[in-house]
C-alpha cells in the first residue's frame, strides 16, 4: 500500500514540478513541450497496450468472452473520456489559452475552463495508475504511473502562464495547479481500491483504463505535438518513448 500511496503522490506532484518549471520559466519552446509530450505518448502508449490491454487477455481474462470483454473495456474507456470531452473541452480544444496576453480578468472565466478540463481530465488517469497497481503487478504498474507521470510535467507547465495572464495571483495560481494533481492522487486511490475490493472486474478495469491513455495519445497528446510544426521530431520522440518503455518492460519483468 506504501508504494502506491507514494506513486499516487508522485504522479500527481508531476504536475506540481511542471507548475513549478512554469513559473521559473514564463515562456517556454514550442520545440521542447512537443518533444516531452511526445515522449510521454510513446511511454504511455506502451503502457496502455504491455501493461493494461495484453494482461487483461492473457493473464486475467478468463471463458470464451475474455476478448470481448478486454475489447469493450477499451471502447468504453474511451467513450467516457469522449464524453468527459463534450462536456469539458481540454488542451488544444480550448484554442490559444496559454497564448493570451495579460487583460487583467478579461479572460479569466476561460483560463478556469481551462484549468478544470485538466483536473477532471486528470481523474481518470489516475484511475489507470491505480488499476494498474490493483493488478499487483507492480512493474507494470510504475511504467504506467511513469507515463502519466511524464505527461503531467508539461501540462503542469501550461497552466501556469494563462492564470498569470488572467490576473489570478501567484499564490492562487500555485493552489489552483496543486488541486488538478491532487484529483490525480485520488483517482489512483479510488482505481487500486475499487479493483482489489472487486478483483473479478480486473480484467474490464484493466481495458478500461488502457482505452482512456490511448484515447488521451490520439485524442490530445499526438494532436498537441503536430500542433506547431515538430512532426517529425514528435514522431521519433514517440517512438523512442515506446522504445524505452518496452526495454524496461522486458529487463524488469
Amino acid at each position: 500500500m506504501s508504494i502506491v500511496l507514494l506513486t499516487a503522490l508522485g504522479v500527481g506532484g508531476a504536475t506540481m514540478i511542471g507548475a513549478v518549471i512554469g513559473f521559473l520559466f514564463k515562456k517556454i519552446s514550442h520545440t521542447f513541450s512537443d518533444i516531452v509530450i511526445a515522449f510521454a505518448a510513446g511511454v504511455m502508449l506502451c503502457a496502455a497496450v504491455v501493461g493494461l490491454i495484453l494482461p487483461s487477455v492473457t493473464e486475467y481474462g478468463q471463458g470464451d468472452f475474455a476478448i470481448l470483454i478486454t475489447i469493450l473495456g477499451v471502447f468504453s474507456g474511451a467513450f467516457c473520456l469522449n464524453l468527459i470531452d463534450k462536456l469539458v473541452p481540454h488542451l488544444h480544444k480550448i484554442v490559444g489559452v496559454e497564448n493570451e496576453e495579460p487583460h487583467h480578468n478579461k479572460n479569466l472565466s476561460k483560463v478556469l475552463l481551462f484549468v478544470l478540463a485538466i483536473g477532471i481530465h486528470n481523474f481518470p488517469e489516475g484511475i489507470a495508475a491505480g488499476v494498474g497497481f490493483g493488478s499487483g503487478d507492480t512493474t507494470h504498474a510504475l511504467i504506467i504511473a511513469g507515463g502519466i507521470a511524464l505527461q503531467n510535467i508539461p501540462e503542469g507547465l501550461v497552466i501556469i502562464n494563462p492564470m498569470l495572464s488572467a490576473g489570478i495571483s501567484p499564490k492562487k495560481t500555485f493552489l489552483l495547479a496543486m488541486i488538478t494533481g491532487l484529483v490525480e492522487v485520488v483517482g489512483t486511490l479510488i482505481g487500486y481500491f475499487a479493483v482489489k475490493l472487486a478483483s473479478f472486474i480486473l480484467p474490464f478495469a484493466l481495458a478500461f483504463a488502457g482505452g482512456t491513455m490511448l484515447y488521451v495519445i490520439s485524442d490530445e497528446m499526438i494532436p498537441e505535438t503536430h500542433a506547431h510544426g515538430h512532426q517529425r521530431g514528435a514522431t521519433y520522440a514517440l517512438l523512442f518513448g515506446f522504445c524505452l518503455m518496452l526495454l524496461l518492460d522486458v529487463l524488469l519483468g
